[in-house]
Formats: structure tokens, C-alpha cells, sequence
């Protein structure tokens, strides 16, 4: 499941202190994504210059993808499939019985 989760994905927190939550993926790197307002941390910024002001930022840390999951747009976790044809693959999930189109995926 967790290899088909790319940036721009609407995913659903199924582990850690933001469980419950949903977001879209801002960025994959490896094993791991972050998740627009998820995983909140503050940074510490000291004075790089004469104009900046040091402050405390908040920034999105990444989560592994393990503990996130596939959502639709309400915010229900989906159980996806790979159907695939001669020429391309398909991510489908189903919703009251009938199959649906999540993404396609690259051509194999």
C-alpha cells in the first residue's frame, strides 16, 4: 500500500499524536512523507543577518509511510488494487460495489 502514496495524495493518519487527521503529501523522500499540518515541530532561527529578527518557527516533519494511509476527499480510508491491461496499470478502490478510478499509474 505504501509505495503508491506520492505527493499530492490526500492521505489519512492512522498512527502517532495526529491520528484521526487527514492532509495531502507535500513531499516523499524514501520511507517518508510529509503531510500538510501534521507533525508540527518548532524551529529555533537565530539572526543570519542585520534585518532578520531571530524567531521560532513551525515546521512539518516527516512521518513514516507506514503510518499513513490512502483517503477520498471525506476523509475514509481506501483500500486500493492494482488492475492492470496489456498496455497500462490502474489504482481502483471500490465504493458502494462499484469499482472506481483512484489514479493510473506509469506504464509498464
Amino acid at each position: 500500500m505504501a509505495q503508491w502514496i506520492k505527493k499530492g495524495d490526500k492521505v489519512l493518519v492512522i498512527a502517532g499524536n495526529d491520528k484521526g487527521r487527514s492532509g495531502a503529501v507535500l513531499r516523499r523522500r524514501g520511507e517518508k512523507v510529509v503531510v500538510q499540518g501534521m507533525n508540527i515541530r518548532k524551529k529555533h532561527v537565530k539572526r543570519r543577518s542585520e534585518m532578520q529578527t531571530p524567531s521560532i518557527i513551525e515546521v512539518e516533519m516527516p512521518i513514516h509511510i507506514s503510518n499513513v494511509a490512502l483517503c477520498d476527499d471525506e476523509g475514509v480510508r481506501l483500500k486500493v488494487k492494482v488492475k492492470s491491461t496489456q498496455k497500462e496499470k490502474e489504482l481502483i478502490y471500490l465504493k458502494e460495489e462499484k469499482e472506481v478510478s483512484y489514479r493510473m499509474l506509469k506504464k509498464s
